[in-house]
């Protein structure tokens, strides 16, 4: 804290070794506060280490809190250590911080397993208009944002694409290039990204919050599976959606390179169009189908997950959303590459 001119020179005064003996006198104190009984404190602490000769006269009351702050000793190990930890064992420590919480996602994915298996015996409690509310939510009212980032990124895919080409006179290939990538994974990742910010956000809030409700131990009290009420609709319905949403910001992609081609690089539109078609084979199609049903499941099962581990407290609500929107898309960029290397393996 900082202390007044004349309190650091007394107690200079204090810590110098020719000091032997003090006085400290204040009998006609009036008033005083907390800072005063500080400096009292670590005068007094200083003098018992030198084992100095102390004549205090104090207030009564200010004797007796001075008293009292050296009533009890100080209790060993209570104070801040600053031995600096290992690297090793701090890694080590995070390390073994990971594995409840493995097992514990692990054991979720199984009550997520036995929902499935509930459905296809046909003795599931998830009720078939939560799960067309649920494709709602994540398909038709996600048609904006995903027109608007698809046809923007085709535009951006075309135009960088187009500062090289256009040097070697190759601007048709823009429309390989575009069709190519967005078919085949940047669509896919686009609707990811979106989806894990818009609905994998949403669905850890609504989970955390009915969790800190105590509504889903209500379901748990009525014998109703929260799996099967909550999370099966959920994750069903981005398993159907983000594969359509992603077709729809494929062809909206691949507009914003046509308008490019056409209006940039002044490309017919027909040969623009047939280049596509030429250059673009199917299988591309295929490989994002299977790259956007993976990230849907992604999204799903992290926002479902951090929303059912939620806490008790608004501060855990917020944090089981953050938690879930940045392991989705970790989740995204992990599988993409995991994908894309099987595919190169594969040589699809």
């Amino acid at each position: 804290m900082p202390w007044p001119e004349e309190a650091r020179e007394a107690l200079h005064m204090v810590s110098a070794s020719s000091v032997s003996e003090f006085f400290l006198e204040s009998r006609e104190l009036v008033s005083w506060d907390s800072s005063l009984l500080v400096f009292l404190a670590q005068t007094t602490k200083i003098a018992k280490k030198r084992n100095l000769i102390m004549h205090v006269i104090l207030p009564h009351g200010l004797e007796r809190m001075l008293k009292l702050a050296f009533a009890v000793p100080p209790k060993t190990g209570a104070s801040r250590s600053t031995q600096r930890v290992n690297i090793f064992a701090s890694v080590g420590e995070r390390v073994l911080d990971i594995v409840p919480h493995v097992t514990d996602f692990l054991a979720f994915l199984g009550e997520i397993i036995f929902s499935i298996l509930h459905l296809v015996s046909g003795r599931t409690q998830m009720r078939s208009q939560d799960l067309f509310f649920a494709m709602h939510e994540c398909g038709i009212r996600a048609l904006p944002i995903i027109s608007l980032t698809s046809l923007l990124f085709g535009l951006i895919l075309a135009f960088v694409g187009a500062v090289q080409l256009t040097q070697f006179g190759a601007q048709i290939y823009v429309a390989g290039l575009v069709g190519i990538g967005m078919l085949r994974v940047m669509g896919a990742i686009m609707v990811g990204v979106v989806m894990s910010g818009r609905v994998g956000a949403s669905y850890a809030a609504l989970l955390g919050t009915m969790q800190v409700n105590e509504e889903i131990d209500a379901l748990s009290t009525l014998g109703i599976s929260p799996y099967d009420f909550l999370v099966l609709p959920r994750l069903l319905a981005l398993m159907s959606m983000v594969p359509l949403l992603t077709l729809y910001a494929d062809i909206m992609g691949v507009a914003g390179g046509f308008m490019v081609g056409t209006l940039m690089l002044h490309l017919n539109p027909m040969e623009y169009i047939n280049a596509t078609v030429n250059m673009v084979p199917f299988k591309h199609v295929i490989v994002g189908l299977v790259y956007s049903t993976t990230f849907g499941v992604i999204v799903a099962l992290f926002g479902c997950y951090h929303g059912m581990r939620c806490g008790r407290s608004a501060q855990a609500v917020g944090q089981a959303t953050t938690t879930a929107v940045v392991h989705s898309i970790v989740g995204i960029i992990v599988a993409t590459a995991v994908i894309t290397v099987l595919c190169n393996v594969l040589n699809v």
